[in-house]
């Protein structure tokens, strides 16, 4: 029972002797086991309010980097802020810097400024790419970790990933939507990306494609991709999917821009009868409460941002444990199901 505190101190904590106390850490015997975990108790109780006490007064400056739709930057956003109150004592401040398309360097450029500049850490969704894992092999050296949202860097020198698994996710989709199209032919799924140098997105594709191919390998499949996930771009290529096949009838919505499909499909007359989507944001809610949606594979983001914000921490010591990548929890909803925390 390793431990960095006074024998007194335990006992204190535990409301025992320090006799009691001594027995049990030095394993002498003659101590029932519900005493055996008050000590063990104790002495995680001494960890986490040392833990505490290290964070009291401190701020943490992070930077929010990411290339995404603004619908989707603004549900990151609103997921931290609700969260800020529940990483007291800590002091979090947040500066964002959100586009919508770009270049590569454009994000590289960014992440070269805060590491002159300085922060306690970076929260980063970005594309995949050897100049982006150089600029975050710049902020490592400099002190500043790197946690990937949503869309990993797995071979560049960020410290963790916070996230849902997108190749399960994308497996999970391949299910719903041959569960409600049912079998035969002719009944195409369009598969909707932003862009392919997301790792996230593709790593979706794939998920989605391997279950297809290994489980329903008649049923026929349409891409769409670099459309930034922007409604405009994503009418018009979905408008030209739906004339260059005319037994599209489902869509996995990987990239975003619902509401633009679905006009689409409105604009071409055709009916589409399966719709799964991800993210529970203000579009997405009001499609799946409309009955435009089937389903939303959902992950809290509140989740992923707290976590990000504790990995940061623990980068600079500042909490105890290891840094521990988790992906987050997949959920199907539906419009009876949505989550508390995402129904506003």
């Amino acid at each position: 029972m390793p431990h960095p505190y006074p024998i007194r101190d335990i006992a204190r904590q535990a409301g025992l002797s320090e006799a009691t106390v001594d027995r049990v850490l030095n394993d002498r015997g003659g101590v029932r086991p519900s005493t055996v975990n008050d000590i063990r108790q104790a002495i995680a109780d001494l960890d986490r309010q040392r833990s505490q006490l290290r964070l009291a007064g401190r701020v943490f400056m992070i930077d929010i980097v990411m290339q995404t739709p603004d619908r989707f930057s603004s549900a990151v956003k609103d997921a931290l802020e609700q969260e800020l109150p529940s990483l007291r004592p800590a002091v979090i401040r947040s500066r964002f810097d959100f586009r919508e398309k770009g270049q590569v360097s454009d994000i590289v450029g960014v992440l070269d400024t805060i590491a002159r500049r300085g922060s306690r850490g970076v929260i980063l969704k970005a594309p995949e790419a050897p100049e982006v894992n150089a600029a975050v092999l710049r902020l490592s050296e400099a002190g500043i970790p790197v946690v990937t949202l949503v869309s990993d860097l797995p071979f560049s020198k960020r410290v963790a990933y916070v996230g849902m698994d997108n190749r399960s996710a994308g497996a999970t989709a391949a299910y719903l939507v041959n569960q409600w199209l049912g079998p035969g032919r002719g009944r195409r799924v369009l598969v909707t990306l932003s862009r392919s140098v997301f790792r996230g997105e593709e790593e979706r594709e794939i998920g989605f494609r391997s279950a297809i191919r290994e489980r329903w390998p008649d049923r026929a499949l349409a891409e769409i991709t670099d459309s930034d996930g922007l409604d405009s771009s994503v009418y018009r290529l979905a408008l030209d999917a739906l004339d260059r096949h005319d037994d599209l009838e489902a869509v996995y919505s990987i990239g975003g821009g619902n509401r633009a499909i679905l006009d689409a499909f409105d604009a071409r007359r055709r009916p589409c009868r399966v719709f799964i989507a991800h993210d529970l944001d203000r579009d997405n809610r009001e499609l799946l409460q409309a009955g435009r949606l089937s389903a939303v594979l959902y992950h809290d983001l509140r989740r992923d941002m707290h976590r990000g914000c504790q990995i940061i921490m623990q980068a600079h010591g500042a909490l105890d444990g290891p840094i521990v990548t988790a992906p987050a929890p997949i959920q199907v909803v539906t419009p009876f199901n949505v989550p508390p925390e995402a129904a506003t």
